[in-house]
Protein backbone atom coordinates (compact mmCIF):
# COMPACT_ATOMS: atom_id res chain seq x y z
CA UNK A 1 0.00 0.00 0.00
CA UNK A 2 1.42 3.42 -0.96
CA UNK A 3 -0.70 5.83 1.02
CA UNK A 4 -0.42 9.56 1.02
CA UNK A 5 -0.23 11.16 4.26
CA UNK A 6 -3.27 13.66 5.46
CA UNK A 7 -5.27 15.56 8.25
CA UNK A 8 -7.81 12.92 9.20
CA UNK A 9 -8.94 15.24 11.95
CA UNK A 10 -8.50 17.64 14.54
CA UNK A 11 -9.27 16.31 18.41
CA UNK A 12 -9.22 20.02 20.02
CA UNK A 13 -12.23 20.69 17.96
CA UNK A 14 -13.90 17.30 18.19
CA UNK A 15 -13.41 17.84 21.71
CA UNK A 16 -14.49 21.10 21.44
CA UNK A 17 -17.91 20.27 19.77
CA UNK A 18 -18.25 18.05 22.52
CA UNK A 19 -22.12 19.04 24.60
CA UNK A 20 -23.17 18.36 28.49
CA UNK A 21 -22.27 14.55 29.65
CA UNK A 22 -21.25 13.05 26.38
CA UNK A 23 -18.54 10.19 27.17
CA UNK A 24 -17.15 7.42 24.77
CA UNK A 25 -15.27 6.98 21.38
CA UNK A 26 -15.08 10.43 19.93
CA UNK A 27 -13.28 9.86 16.85
CA UNK A 28 -11.08 6.71 15.62
CA UNK A 29 -9.02 5.57 12.53
CA UNK A 30 -10.79 3.81 10.38
CA UNK A 31 -8.17 3.83 6.88
CA UNK A 32 -8.20 0.71 5.43
CA UNK A 33 -4.61 -0.72 5.17
CA UNK A 34 -3.04 0.63 8.83
CA UNK A 35 -1.28 -0.83 11.40
CA UNK A 36 -2.48 1.55 14.01
CA UNK A 37 -5.61 2.13 15.58
CA UNK A 38 -6.30 5.72 17.46
CA UNK A 39 -8.85 6.69 19.45
CA UNK A 40 -10.40 10.36 21.00
CA UNK A 41 -12.59 9.49 23.67
CA UNK A 42 -13.94 11.81 26.92
CA UNK A 43 -15.22 10.62 29.87
CA UNK A 44 -17.24 13.29 31.83
CA UNK A 45 -16.33 14.33 35.53
CA UNK A 46 -16.15 11.79 37.34
CA UNK A 47 -16.83 9.29 35.04
CA UNK A 48 -14.69 6.22 35.44
CA UNK A 49 -12.98 3.62 33.00
CA UNK A 50 -12.96 0.50 35.56
CA UNK A 51 -9.92 -1.68 36.12
CA UNK A 52 -9.25 -3.64 33.12
CA UNK A 53 -6.18 -5.52 31.97
CA UNK A 54 -4.54 -5.21 28.22
CA UNK A 55 -3.09 -8.95 27.38
CA UNK A 56 -1.67 -8.10 24.10
CA UNK A 57 -0.70 -4.38 23.10
CA UNK A 58 1.10 -1.53 24.51
CA UNK A 59 -0.92 1.96 24.98
CA UNK A 60 0.18 5.55 24.38
CA UNK A 61 -2.61 7.94 26.33
CA UNK A 62 -2.15 11.59 25.64
CA UNK A 63 -4.51 13.54 27.69
CA UNK A 64 -5.58 16.67 25.20
CA UNK A 65 -8.21 18.15 27.94
CA UNK A 66 -9.42 18.23 31.53
CA UNK A 67 -7.28 15.89 33.90
CA UNK A 68 -8.10 12.95 36.48
CA UNK A 69 -6.31 10.22 37.77
CA UNK A 70 -5.08 6.97 36.27
CA UNK A 71 -4.60 3.95 38.48
CA UNK A 72 -1.69 1.88 37.29
CA UNK A 73 1.35 -0.01 38.59
CA UNK A 74 -0.72 -0.30 42.02
CA UNK A 75 -0.28 3.50 42.45
CA UNK A 76 -2.89 6.99 41.26
CA UNK A 77 -1.11 8.95 38.89
CA UNK A 78 -2.10 12.17 37.66
CA UNK A 79 -3.13 13.24 34.49
CA UNK A 80 -3.56 16.63 33.35
CA UNK A 81 -3.54 18.69 30.10
CA UNK A 82 0.03 17.45 27.80
CA UNK A 83 0.13 14.30 29.87
CA UNK A 84 1.77 10.88 28.29
CA UNK A 85 1.19 8.04 29.61
CA UNK A 86 2.28 4.66 28.58
CA UNK A 87 0.23 1.59 29.46
CA UNK A 88 2.55 -1.45 29.25
CA UNK A 89 0.70 -4.78 28.13
CA UNK A 90 -0.23 -7.10 31.00
CA UNK A 91 -0.63 -4.04 33.36
CA UNK A 92 -3.66 -3.36 35.59
CA UNK A 93 -5.65 0.34 34.91
CA UNK A 94 -7.91 2.29 35.70
CA UNK A 95 -8.94 6.14 34.87
CA UNK A 96 -11.32 8.36 37.00
CA UNK A 97 -11.90 12.14 34.98
CA UNK A 98 -11.93 14.69 37.48
CA UNK A 99 -13.67 17.58 37.61
CA UNK A 100 -13.78 19.01 34.15
CA UNK A 101 -13.85 15.81 32.74
CA UNK A 102 -11.14 14.06 30.59
CA UNK A 103 -9.98 13.83 26.67
CA UNK A 104 -7.55 11.77 25.98
CA UNK A 105 -6.08 9.83 22.72
CA UNK A 106 -4.84 6.47 23.11
CA UNK A 107 -2.91 4.74 20.42
CA UNK A 108 -1.51 1.33 20.08
CA UNK A 109 -0.63 -1.50 17.28
CA UNK A 110 -3.83 -2.26 15.48
CA UNK A 111 -5.63 -5.84 16.98
CA UNK A 112 -5.41 -8.82 14.53
CA UNK A 113 -8.43 -9.74 13.60
CA UNK A 114 -10.63 -12.59 15.46
CA UNK A 115 -9.86 -16.23 13.73
CA UNK A 116 -11.47 -20.05 14.40
CA UNK A 117 -8.50 -21.74 13.92
CA UNK A 118 -8.69 -26.16 14.60
CA UNK A 119 -6.28 -27.38 16.81
CA UNK A 120 -3.59 -28.37 13.82
CA UNK A 121 -4.11 -24.56 13.22
CA UNK A 122 -6.04 -24.73 9.91
CA UNK A 123 -8.87 -22.56 9.22
CA UNK A 124 -12.25 -24.39 10.04
CA UNK A 125 -14.70 -21.06 8.74
CA UNK A 126 -17.87 -21.11 10.50
CA UNK A 127 -19.31 -18.80 13.12
CA UNK A 128 -18.25 -18.89 16.77
CA UNK A 129 -20.47 -18.98 19.57
CA UNK A 130 -22.46 -15.57 20.30
CA UNK A 131 -20.50 -13.62 22.08
CA UNK A 132 -23.11 -10.09 21.46
CA UNK A 133 -23.23 -9.59 25.53
CA UNK A 134 -19.39 -8.97 25.17
CA UNK A 135 -19.86 -6.66 22.32
CA UNK A 136 -19.56 -2.48 23.95
CA UNK A 137 -23.29 -1.13 23.03
CA UNK A 138 -21.31 2.78 22.22
CA UNK A 139 -18.69 1.67 20.35
CA UNK A 140 -18.65 -1.71 18.93
CA UNK A 141 -15.28 -3.39 20.13
CA UNK A 142 -15.50 -6.99 21.11
CA UNK A 143 -14.17 -7.20 24.90
CA UNK A 144 -11.39 -10.13 25.44
CA UNK A 145 -13.08 -10.73 29.22
CA UNK A 146 -15.74 -12.96 29.46
CA UNK A 147 -17.88 -10.95 31.78
CA UNK A 148 -16.96 -7.04 30.92
CA UNK A 149 -17.87 -4.56 33.36
CA UNK A 150 -16.39 -1.21 31.11
CA UNK A 151 -15.33 -1.19 27.61
CA UNK A 152 -11.24 -1.04 27.35
CA UNK A 153 -11.64 1.02 24.56
CA UNK A 154 -14.40 4.08 24.93
CA UNK A 155 -15.02 3.16 29.16
CA UNK A 156 -18.68 2.23 28.35
CA UNK A 157 -20.58 0.33 31.11
CA UNK A 158 -21.28 -2.90 29.98
CA UNK A 159 -25.53 -3.42 30.68
CA UNK A 160 -25.96 -5.75 33.89
CA UNK A 161 -26.32 -9.30 33.00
Amino acid sequence: MNATPEILAVLTDILAAVEGDERGALWHLTEPGRELDANLVRLPPGAEVGEHQEDVLDVLLVVLEGGGTARAGGRDLALEDGTVLWLPRTSRRALVAGPDGLGYLTVHRRRPGLAIKSLSGADEGGEGPCMLDRVCPACGRLSQDPAPVFCSRCGERFPER
